[in-house]
C-alpha cells in the first residue's frame, strides 16, 4: 500500500490502515517481527546500512518493521513528519531531554506535570547541570518571564494531571518561538483524536502509549513526534545508542489500540462528561475539575482547542484524605489503580500515588489537595459507574 497518500485520508482511516506495506505473504493483519537482527545480502550492503547511506533494517534496538508501522501511523495521526517509539512514556521524555539538552541549559516546565516528570527534570537532568524552573500552567506571563537566554524548551501537559487544567498551546508556542525555544506538549490525555498540538504551534509531542493508545492496560510504551530534522539530529541518535526501545510485540498491541482509538475516545468523553455533571450535584463533593463544565476556568479554551473534553475527571471532597480513601475503598467495581486511559474505570488518590513522591509544599503549589480524587472514566455503563461511586459518597 506504498502508493497511497495517507495524508488525504481521515484520522480514523489512518489509524486502521496507514503504514503497513504487506510482505510477500500478503497478510491482512500486521505481523509481529520478533527478530533481534537482520541478514544482509553482501558485506557492502551491511556497510551501507550501518553508515546510513542505504535505508533498511539493521538491528531491532532501533529498526524493526512492526515498530516502524506504529511510528508511521502515529506520526500521520498527529500531523507530524516523524515519530520514534520508546519503551515507556518516561523513556520518551528522557530521550527528548538527552537529545536536546547539554550542561548549562535551562528548561521551563509547567508545575502541573506528572510527578515523575518533575523528578526527572530536578533529580536527573539537574545532576548534569540542567536547571528547570516550574511555572503556573495557565499563566502565559509567568512562562515568558521564566525564559532565559539559555532556555532550550518549554514543557507542559495539557490537560494537566490530575487537575485537568488547560494551557493555550498557540499562545505558549508564540512565546517560545519569539525567544528561540521549542515547545514540547505531552498529549497523553487527549491523543490526536481530541487535540493536535503541532497544528497549534508545538514543536514536539510526547506520548505515553500505555494510556489511551493501548486502551486496555496491556503494555507499556511511549513515543515522540516531531520534525524529521529534530528526530534525525537529536532524538534518533539517543535511541540508537541508549536503547530505550519499544518491543515489536508492544508495538503490535498499540497498533491494535490505534484502530479503535477514535471510537473509544468519543465514548470515554461522553461518559466522563456525564459523570462530571452528576458529581457536581452530589452533596459530599466540594469541587469538580472537568473542562466540559461551564464552571471550569478554561472551559472556553477547551472548546476551541479540543474536539471533546477528555476522559479524566477529578474532584475534591468536603473532607480530607480519610474521606478520599473511604470513598475509594468503598467502590466495588471501579479499579483502584493509578493507570488511566483504560476501558475499565480507574480511581486513585493523586496526593499519595501519582504525585506522592513530591513534597507537600510542591503539591500545595500545584493545588493537589489530600481531598482530591482522580477518576479515569472507562466504557462501562455510566449508571453502573455512578452507582459504584454512590456507595462511598
Amino acid at each position: 500500500m506504498t502508493d497511497f497518500d495517507w495524508d488525504n485520508y481521515s484520522l480514523e482511516t489512518q489509524a486502521i490502515r496507514a503504514g503497513h506495506d504487506r510482505t510477500h505473504e500478503d497478510e491482512h493483519s500486521m505481523p509481529i517481527f520478533t527478530t533481534s537482527s537482520y541478514v544482509f545480502k553482501t558485506a557492502k550492503e551491511a556497510a551501507l546500512r550501518f553508515t546510513g547511506k542505504e535505508p533498511g533494517n539493521i538491528y531491532s534496538r532501533f529498526t524493526n518493521p512492526t515498530v516502524d508501522v506504529f511510528q508511521k501511523r502515529l506520526a500521520l495521526m498527529e500531523k507530524g513528519e516523524r515519530c520514534l517509539a520508546f519503551s515507556s512514556g518516561m523513556a520518551a521524555i528522557m530521550a527528548v531531554g538527552m537529545g536536546l539538552l547539554k550542561s548549562g541549559d535551562h528548561v521551563v516546565s509547567s508545575r502541573s506535570v506528572f510527578g515523575n516528570t518533575v523528578l526527572m527534570f530536578q533529580n536527573y537532568f539537574g545532576k548534569f547541570g540542567v536547571e528547570t524552573d516550574f511555572v503556573n500552567l495557565t499563566d502565559p506571563a509567568a512562562w515568558e518571564a521564566a525564559i532565559r537566554p539559555n532556555t532550550r524548551f518549554l514543557f507542559l501537559e495539557t490537560p494537566s494531571n490530575p487537575l485537568i487544567e488547560i494551557a493555550d498551546i498557540q499562545v505558549l508556542a508564540d512565546i517560545a518561538h519569539k525567544q528561540g525555544c521549542l515547545l514540547i506538549v505531552d498529549n497523553v490525555f487527549c491523543t490526536p483524536v481530541l487535540q493536535k498540538p503541532l497544528e497549534l504551534g508545538a514543536d514536539i509531542i510526547v506520548h505515553s502509549a500505555t494510556k489511551y493508545i493501548d486502551g486496555q492496560g496491556r503494555c507499556v510504551g511511549g513515543a515522540v513526534i516531531a520534525s524529521d530534522e529534530i528526530i534525525e539530529n537529536s532524538i534518533y541518535p539517543y535511541l540508537r545508542t541508549g536503547g530505550a526501545t519499544m518491543s515489536p510485540f508492544n508495538a503490535w498491541v498499540f497498533l491494535s489500540g490505534l484502530e479503535t482509538l477514535a471510537i473509544r475516545m468519543k465514548a470515554h468523553c461522553d461518559n466522563a462528561f456525564e459523570l462530571a455533571k452528576w458529581l457536581e450535584q452530589q452533596a459530599g463533593v466540594a469541587q469538580v475539575h472537568y473542562p466540559g463544565l461551564v464552571s471550569h476556568a478554561q472551559h472556553e479554551l477547551a472548546k476551541r482547542q479540543q474536539n471533546q473534553f477528555g476522559g479524566v475527571v477529578s474532584f475534591e471532597l468536603a473532607g480530607g484524605r480519610d474521606h478520599a480513601w473511604k470513598l475509594i475503598d468503598a467502590t466495588k467495581m471501579v479499579s483502584i489503580t493509578a493507570n488511566l486511559g483504560d476501558v475499565k474505570t480507574t480511581i486513585t488518590h493523586p496526593a499519595t500515588t501519582t504525585h506522592g513522591r513530591l513534597s507537600s509544599e510542591v503539591r500545595a503549589q500545584v493545588g493537589i489537595k489530600d481531598s482530591l480524587v482522580r477518576i479515569s472514566v472507562g466504557l462501562e455503563n455510566i449508571e453502573d459507574i455512578k452507582t459504584d461511586l454512590l456507595i462511598g459518597l
